[in-house]
């Protein structure tokens, strides 16, 4: 798989040639003072990728929350508290 690296200034210049390679099937990095910070690939491969990156972003989310909670564990909720929130927000069933 082809992929190019682009710096910020240079995409935002040539936006259509990053947007022509997604089209031809080519991933772009992004770079914003020499750091990778973005991707754009194509849609139908970001299409394909939902259901792992709602995943991975579930897990950062839960990461940061135990992070907090060990720093101040009266953070911390019952369970029985969270279940009926989650009841009553139809997140979870009876």
């Amino acid at each position: 798989m082809t992929v190019r690296v682009v710096d910020s200034n240079r995409a935002r210049i040539h936006w259509r040639e990053v947007l022509d390679a997604a089209r031809a099937g080519e991933d772009s990095v992004i770079e914003h003072y020499g750091k990778p910070t973005a991707v754009v690939l194509p849609f139908a491969d970001w299409e394909a990728l939902q259901e792992d990156l709602d995943d991975l972003r579930a897990a950062r989310r839960a990461q940061a929350a135990y992070e907090a909670y060990q720093r101040d564990p009266s953070l911390g909720r019952p369970w029985s508290e969270i279940k009926a929130e989650m009841m009553r927000d139809g997140l979870l069933d009876a």
